[in-house]
């Protein structure tokens, strides 16, 4: 039998998000219907609403997610009626080249739930990253749901299902930073806050953020910063060296995504370091090196898609340094919502005044 609940809709390209009433259909076969507890708003969600995505419209929107299982289709044996469950968009096939070269992190052929969710209409919704988790139960293939320690607080765990494991996974797998490195971290938002918290995770000796904004360098140092560069009135690059023994840091994560913010972090590591993309840029955008450049400094440039994270691997790994108070997943929690105030979110995040807002249920 299916469910109505209420969920948020983005209607059409840049029009606001509205509540509406979600049918959504029993588990099929490899599917889940999870009741959700708490969901953090994250850009992705408006670059959905913007048309930034595509233009699937309407959107269910909503992803960062932790709740329970309430009921799973035939075949599913990854997860159970009532396990506490972080949502995640790389639910791995195990059967494309990467799954089969053993790199699940870069499969190629992740899945959703096949039945569609709907308006009462029986207009069809495109869930956000295959989630669609701004609503009071949502829809999902049986393997984005990663069981994790149910004693772990919603509105932290649901986190890792997008923008901290992004950064914490752009230091610790993409950027692979080890005990006594030096680390700069380009660009102090959510992720690029995760991303100084996965250095300190790592052992990072001298940790370097970089922001224009006081408030989200202060959020940095609270997470395990070292050092803090204001970008408006000091040059990046010299500052990253001075700091580094005129050497550059070993691992540069860029966090912000874009063409001059990526140079900086190119010539602000060391000889043979390495460059981290994670900051998601915009199709128009075009970066221009010297070619010679690239040759000559060594190292590796990268990019870190979901933090080359595998969620049954790093989910509750990251949940248990939670428990232990090794990992400040709280930290990132701003402000607690209703479904109501998710525009007003959008616009505190579009200000920078918020690291995360989260949707509770």
């Amino acid at each position: 039998m299916t469910q109505q609940v209420r969920g948020v809709v983005a209607p059409g390209k840049g029009e606001k998000v509205r509540i509406e009433t979600i049918v959504v259909p029993d588990a099929g076969p490899g599917e889940a219907v999870v009741r959700i507890q708490a969901c953090g708003v994250c850009h992705t969600d408006l670059h959905y609403r913007e048309g930034g995505i595509n233009d699937e419209f309407p959107f269910l929107l909503g992803h960062e997610a932790a709740g329970t299982v309430e009921s799973v289709g035939e075949g599913v044996t990854e997860v159970a009626p009532g396990d506490y469950v972080i949502l995640n968009w790389r639910a791995v096939c195990h059967e494309c080249r990467a799954c089969r070269r053993g790199r699940p992190w870069y499969c190629f052929n992740t899945h959703n739930a096949k039945q569609p969710m709907t308006l009462t209409d029986g207009t069809a919704l495109s869930p956000a990253l295959g989630i669609g988790a701004f609503a009071e139960k949502t829809l999902v293939a049986a393997g984005q749901c990663t069981k994790v320690d149910p004693s772990a607080s919603p509105a932290a765990a649901g986190l890792l299902g997008c923008g901290v494991m992004a950064g914490i996974g752009a230091a610790l797998n993409t950027g692979n930073v080890q005990r006594g490195d030096s680390v700069a971290v380009i660009g102090c938002g959510g992720v690029g806050a995760a991303s100084v918290a996965g250095a300190r995770l790592a052992g990072a000796a001298k940790i370097i953020a970089v922001d224009l904004d006081q408030r989200k360098l202060e959020w940095a140092r609270s997470l395990g910063a070292t050092h803090t560069i204001d970008a408006k009135s000091s040059d990046v690059v010299e500052a990253v060296r001075e700091l580094t023994d005129g050497n550059g840091a070993d691992v540069v994560i860029e966090a912000v995504g874009r063409p001059e913010t990526y140079q900086q972090a190119f010539y602000a590591r060391d000889l043979a370091g390495t460059v981290v993309l994670v900051g998601v840029p915009t199709p128009e955008m075009k970066l221009e090196l010297p070619l010679l450049d690239v040759f000559g400094r060594g190292g590796s440039l990268k990019s870190s898609w979901y933090g080359d994270c595998l969620p049954d691997r790093d989910f509750p790994m990251l949940i248990d340094l939670y428990q232990q108070g090794r990992l400040d997943l709280d930290a990132f929690v701003s402000e607690t919502i209703g479904l109501e105030d998710i525009e007003e979110a959008f616009a505190k995040m579009h200000r920078g005044e918020v690291l995360r807002s989260v949707v509770m249920f």
